[in-house]
């Protein structure tokens, strides 16, 4: 259930970040410099497995997941340029998507609407109702498909499909559902001429041991008959990858911006910026001395025509 967030004003996020206390993620001091930049309209920030729970000093597998997301936060705002827009891509709080999760959440992600659109789409670790009701004034709930509420926005370079993969809360798979894949299907059949990316927090089944889709294969097969689809953006794995499937889809694998499922990989967020025939996507690291911090992943779209 993807929710869009626009980007706020600078009266209404100074009023805002003065509600929102300390737990804010940025100083005063530091909120001028989020006004005066410019914008990159093909350069956009992925955040991916937050997992912020309502105690801000909580951690889990020896991460402060609260500090974590807010130090994304932080070096998003210090990036040269403003993104054209920021999504966050599932797992929004720590197990149960409880009320007060989304409380914390909220407060500390609020600085990026200074920035950005903000785009929020839900994992197996969320919960509808509490997060309808933690954003009720800012949620545009789309009717399209009935509790799979998907959402598209269009960018100079792409045009990109928000889904929604939760199943149910604190269940490790996930479905997209026949009414949602049909409405994928009918959107990309009425936009056939412009690059598509599609963003879910669900993995495809068999690409990890970790259970992702259940009707991966049915999505599949709309990478098969669209070939406009270039990309698909996940997370849920907790592992930085990128990989090209058979049909030409590059695959890209998120890290986490909260803790990782295997020691030594790298947490943080992804830079991606469009050119005009595919997309570079940048790690950044919380760790500036991981091996893989600033790797750049260079895809090349697959050719319109099989």
């Amino acid at each position: 259930m993807p929710v869009t967030l626009s980007q706020l004003s600078r009266r209404e996020f100074l009023k805002r970040a003065a509600l929102a206390g300390s737990v804010a993620a940025f100083a005063p001091a530091s909120y001028a410099g989020l006004f005066g930049k410019s914008r990159d309209r093909h350069t956009f920030a992925f955040f991916s497995d937050p997992h912020v729970a309502a105690d801000a000093a909580l951690k889990n597998s020896g991460v402060n997941m609260a500090d974590h997301l807010a130090a994304c936060v932080r070096e998003l705002a210090a990036w040269p340029v403003k993104p054209a827009a920021v999504i966050v891509n599932g797992d929004l709080t720590f197990k149960f998507g409880l009320p007060e999760d989304y409380a914390t959440f909220g407060k500390l992600i609020s600085s990026v609407r200074a920035l950005a659109p903000l785009h929020l789409t839900l994992g197996n670790h969320d919960e509808r109702g509490n997060f309808w009701k933690a954003f009720p004034r800012d949620a545009t709930k789309l009717k399209s498909v009935p509790q799979k509420q998907a959402a598209i926005f269009s960018s100079a370079r792409a045009n990109w499909f928000l889904l929604d993969s939760l199943e149910l809360t604190d269940i490790t798979p996930g479905e997209l559902g026949v009414a949602q894949l049909d409405w994928l299907n009918t959107e990309l059949a009425a936009r056939p001429d412009q690059p598509a990316i599609i963003v879910a927090h669900h993995n495809l089944s068999n690409l990890v041991g970790i259970p992702g889709l259940k009707d991966s294969a049915a999505l599949e097969e709309l990478f098969a008959r669209h070939r406009q689809v270039k990309a698909f953006v996940f997370g849920h794995t907790h592992h930085w990858h990128v990989e090209t499937h058979a049909s030409g889809v590059q695959l890209i694998n998120l890290p986490p911006t909260g803790y990782v499922f295997e020691q030594g990989r790298p947490s943080g967020w992804v830079r991606c910026t469009l050119t005009r025939d595919g997309a570079e996507f940048e790690l950044r690291s919380l760790d500036g001395k991981h091996p893989e911090h600033a790797q750049v992943k260079k895809v090349s779209w697959r050719a319109d025509e099989a």
